[in-house]
């Protein structure tokens, strides 16, 4: 079986507003920061990414609640933007304040 799973810590940036798919169901985009130092081939290293996710339903009405800054650890799934799209975004399935 194949996976594609993202668990990651980070602030959250920005966030759009609260918007509505075609069916009704809240959606709402983002963008998460990241900062650690990981270890890569026995050494350590410095990362720092920031990277757009998405949440749907009540975790969007959720997540428009949250300020800009706050830390949370974020799980979901990778996905392109869109069929024309090679931008990746980050469709979050679960998330926790830290």
């Amino acid at each position: 079986m194949s996976r594609n799973e993202v668990a990651l810590t980070g602030t959250l940036v920005e966030r759009g507003e609260l918007r509505f798919t075609p069916s009704g169901l809240p959606a709402l985009n983002f963008r998460i920061g990241h900062v650690s130092d990981q270890v890569e081939a026995g050494r350590s290293r410095s990362v720092a990414l920031e990277i757009d996710g998405v949440a749907l339903g009540e975790l969007a009405e959720r997540l428009i609640k949250l300020a800009t800054g706050v830390e949370c650890r974020f799980e979901g799934f990778l996905a392109q933007k869109s069929r024309l799209s090679r931008h990746n975004v980050l469709h979050v399935t679960n998330f926790e304040l830290i």
